[in-house]
This record gives C-alpha cells, sequence and structure tokens, in this order.
C-alpha cells in the first residue's frame, strides 16, 4: 500500500495536469465556437447534448446548465439516438455530439443521421481531424496533451475539458440572453441561491404569529406573550405605532435587577427604537441586518404597521444563512 506522501503526489499531479490542460483550452476558442454560441442563440429550437461513455455523463451535466440559464436543452443518449431516440431531436434543434476521439461507431452512426435531417452540430471533441470533426457545423476544440490517468486510458482530463467547454459555451449564451439574478430565481426557486433571489420578509411573516403588547401591558403578560409566540420577542404597539421591543433576553436581564415583578409593565424594560425592516424587502436583508446588528430577531412594517416578526430560524431554514 502507498504511503500517505505517494498519495498526494498522486491526487496533486492529477490537479495540476487538469489545470494544465484546462488553462490550454482558452487558446482553442476560436471564431468557430463563437459562431456556435450565435447559431444556438438565433435558433428557435432547443438544444439536445449526446454522447456515449462518460462523454454522455459530461452531457447530461451540460443539459442541466444550459437549462439553468435560460437556455432550453435534452440529453440524448448516443446509442439510445441509433435505436428509436433519434426523434428526439426536432426540426430546428441544434444537436452537440460529445466524443474525445470523434470516431466511435455510435458516432459514426448518428452523425449522418443527424446531417440528413439538416441539423446543425456542434462537436465537442479533442480531435478536429475526426469524423465528428469534419461533419460537423462548428467545432468547440477540447484537445488535451494526455489524461490525467497514469495509463492514460481512463477520461479524466478529456471529460474535465468537454465540461468546461460546455460551461464557457452556457456562460456565453448566459450573457447574449441578457439573463439576469431574477431570471436565475425563476429557474432556481426550490434552492438556497434562489431563495435568495426572491423571498421576501413577508414570505416569513406569514408564517409567524404577531405577538404585541401595549406599553401599559403588566409584565405578567408580557412574559405570556412572548412565550406563547414561540419567537422569544414581542413588539410594543401603541396606537398603531412601534414604540419597542421586547426579547426574553430583556426578561433575563430585568430579572437579575427586581426581585418581583410586580407593578412593571411592558415599558419599563423596552428597548426603544428597535431594528425595523420593510414587510416587502428581501429575505437576505433580514438576514444582513441581524448579522450586523448582533440580533436574532426583527420586526417587520409597512409603511409603519406592525407586520409581524422574522427570527433567525426562518431564515436557517429556508437556507438564506
Amino acid at each position: 500500500m502507498k504511503d500517505f506522501k505517494s498519495i498526494i503526489n498522486t491526487a496533486k499531479h492529477t490537479i495540476i495536469t487538469e489545470a494544465q490542460a484546462i488553462n490550454n483550452l482558452a487558446d482553442l476558442v476560436d471564431d468557430s465556437f463563437a459562431q456556435a454560441v450565435v447559431s444556438i442563440f438565433q435558433s428557435s429550437g432547443r438544444v439536445i447534448v449526446t454522447g456515449i461513455g462518460k462523454s454522455a455523463n459530461i452531457a447530461t451535466k451540460i443539459v442541466a446548465t444550459l437549462n439553468s440559464t435560460g437556455t432550453p436543452a435534452i440529453f440524448m443518449h448516443a446509442a439510445d439516438a441509433i435505436h428509436g431516440d433519434l426523434g428526439t431531436i426536432q426540426e430546428d434543434d441544434t444537436v452537440i455530439c460529445i466524443s474525445k476521439s470523434g470516431n466511435t461507431p455510435e458516432i459514426k452512426v448518428l452523425v449522418p443521421l443527424i446531417k440528413a435531417r439538416k441539423n446543425k452540430i456542434i462537436a465537442i471533441t479533442s480531435n478536429s481531424d475526426s469524423f465528428l470533426g469534419e461533419q460537423s457545423d462548428f467545432i468547440l476544440n477540447a484537445y488535451i496533451e494526455k489524461e490525467a490517468c497514469p495509463n492514460n486510458l481512463a477520461p479524466t482530463t478529456s471529460t474535465t475539458a468537454q465540461l468546461v467547454m460546455g460551461d464557457a459555451l452556457a456562460v456565453c449564451l448566459l450573457e447574449l440572453r441578457g439573463f439576469t439574478s431574477k431570471d436565475f430565481a425563476k429557474y432556481h426557486p426550490g434552492g438556497s441561491l434562489g431563495k435568495q433571489l426572491y423571498l421576501r420578509v413577508s414570505d416569513l411573516t406569514s408564517l409567524n404569529a404577531l405577538p404585541q403588547v401595549a406599553p401599559s401591558t403588566p409584565m405578567k403578560e408580557v412574559i405570556l406573550e412572548i412565550s406563547k409566540s414561540m419567537l422569544g420577542v414581542t413588539a410594543v404597539i401603541d396606537n398603531n405605532v412601534i414604540v419597542g421591543i421586547i426579547t426574553d433576553g430583556d426578561l433575563r436581564r430585568m430579572l437579575t435587577k427586581v426581585d418581583s415583578i410586580t407593578g412593571l409593565s411592558a415599558k419599563d424594560i423596552m428597548s426603544s427604537n428597535p431594528k425595523l425592516i420593510d414587510n416587502d424587502a428581501m429575505a437576505v436583508e433580514a438576514s444582513t441586518m441581524m448579522e450586523a446588528n448582533g440580533i436574532t430577531q426583527i420586526i417587520a412594517h409597512s409603511e409603519g404597521i406592525y407586520k409581524g416578526i422574522v427570527h433567525i430560524h426562518n431564515l436557517t431554514k429556508e437556507g438564506i444563512i
């Protein structure tokens, strides 16, 4: 068994080999790449991405990236395509074929069938002079000198290069489409990144109780209100105006200073001028305010009217922090 030093050296060699290959790709981006991007952008069809073996795995990731950034895409396995799935390709679709060698049997069968349908073909290949390269309309040159595998056999560097070319293609299309953070949120409504872009304070306050007391509310009732809401806080409201906040921390500090709560009311321990956030603000803004002020709850309002409480647990549950 190899010692740790040998393992670490192998890992470093793999990373350096792939990093150098990726760096070299920048010099291979040419007019054909740009033409491929423009062709997809101007097309009214979808992007069909196909490959076989490890290239098929890369194809599925490229499809996911394209779909999530505004370019409709579908994965089609090259082997399945020549056994019935060729119907996936519609009239205006563009087909991206991924193959390191560009000469696999499946590709040699599939490409002429695609050309017969008059669909544009974009090749992502390490061999521009291959059958795939020669038959394609555009080439995304993913040339590598060698695999990171010590036997130069297992697809490692080559699949990384294919993936990077797919990312470059997707980002170029994203920019051409003027794809914004709001668009991103539409395509990622369930993820934490998406929630940072669309989740509002009102979405959180609507889930919580609406604890509130008046300045004259006796301390026993204040404690009950805070306990009932299970938010560790209550707003202090006077004639529909937010005048203060009382947290469970305020209660603990009060109990260290007095022997009895008899005669005490909300106004005696409330913190005046509490931190407020607009109920229509983005939830991530609430997170930023809490972090900046070292607090775990914040009062939400709309034009000065009390709307509720946002608790740090709400933000944690939604993946905002």
